[in-house]
């Protein structure tokens, strides 16, 4: 064991080290792949929803996060919808619950 001791002690010069603009490129490169991987892909999927939420009208067939698919009854200013489930059962969620917007005659077919 003590001859890898003095093989460590004993090395003439000082350890080679790399150019320090090497670290900031490779630090560069990391923060590109991290942005175009996960933060670009990130924002998109929100900007989309955002517009999806905007564009919810009376009468768009829906389907929210829980499962739940219906007609919208009513909208209101406050983010709030009510989703007609049948003729006689209506449910008051966020907007922000809607999954997606469902072609027209999907509850027929169902």
């Amino acid at each position: 064991m003590s001859f890898f001791m003095s093989d460590a002690i004993e090395s003439p010069g000082a350890p080679a080290q790399g150019s320090p603009y090497s670290l900031i490129i490779m630090l560069v490169m990391f923060g590109l792949i991290f942005y175009f991987m996960i933060l670009r892909p990130q924002q998109k999927r929100a900007k989309d929803h955002k517009k999806l939420m905007d564009s919810i009208g009376k009468g768009d067939e829906v389907m929210t996060t829980g499962g739940l698919i219906g007609r919208v009854a009513k909208v209101a200013d406050t983010g709030i919808i009510t989703i007609s489930l049948n003729d006689t059962t209506e449910v008051m969620i966020k907007r922000d619950f809607v999954a997606a917007v469902l072609p027209k005659g999907t509850m027929k077919a169902l």
